[in-house]
């Protein structure tokens, strides 16, 4: 099978949709999440990422990138003004759905009235979550950094609190997602279901015989 090269001067090149898909592609599979914010005056919003990234267990943080703000970007707005969001994982039978919340709607249509998508609250929390999810993240607002070189923000958020559903969770208390039917997606509209080969013991350096 023969090898592409393709450098930068190739790259920038290529019209906007073309190298959108190439870019987004060629880094591999990112996780498949729907963030589900409310806003002060109570209109729920919820859309997709495929940017969200763990930073740490102790304390249990999240990043997630957002683009430019040059253009209203009502996720972040209720972020900024309520404090907390949810994190869903999309599961195979939301795909469609969950892809269909990152259309361009005005603030006051939320993304759960033009979908089949739910909104359902945990534990008296105060945002709400997606039905179906099989694990879902209470989450609240930390910082923010600016990516100066092309004006994205990085958002850090706290752990508050993981609901997901029984059978996921083996004896060390990992979380086997497959068994979820959750997603991932490749580039910005490929979504593919992950299937568990193997685990694997911590990693030790092997002893040199000299």
């Amino acid at each position: 099978m023969s090898l592409i090269r393709i450098d930068r001067p190739e790259i920038e090149k290529m019209g906007r949709i073309e190298r959108l898909n190439h870019v987004n592609s060629c880094t591999g599979y990112k996780s498949a999440n729907l963030i589900a914010t409310i806003s002060n005056e109570g209109k729920t919003n919820v859309a997709v990422f495929s940017s969200i990234t763990h930073l740490g267990s102790d304390p249990a943080l999240i990043g997630f990138i957002l683009r430019p703000t040059t253009v209203p970007r009502h996720t972040y707005k209720n972020i900024k003004e309520y404090g907390y969001f949810s994190v869903n994982h999309i599961t195979t039978a939301q795909i469609a759905d969950a892809h269909h919340s990152s259309a361009n709607y005005p603030e006051e249509m939320s993304e759960f009235d033009m979908t089949n998508l739910e909104p359902v609250y945990h534990g008296g929390c105060p945002v709400p979550f997606v039905k179906g999810s099989p694990v879902k993240l209470l989450c609240k607002y930390v910082n923010e950094y600016l990516i100066e070189e092309n004006g994205c923000i990085h958002v850090i958020a706290s752990i508050e609190a993981i609901f997901y559903e029984e059978e996921l969770l083996s004896e060390d208390n990992w979380l086997q997602l497959d068994k979820g039917n959750v997603v991932a997606i490749n580039g910005l509209d490929g979504y593919a279901q992950p299937q568990l080969l193997e685990r694997f013991s911590y990693a030790r350096a092997k002893k040199l015989i000299l």
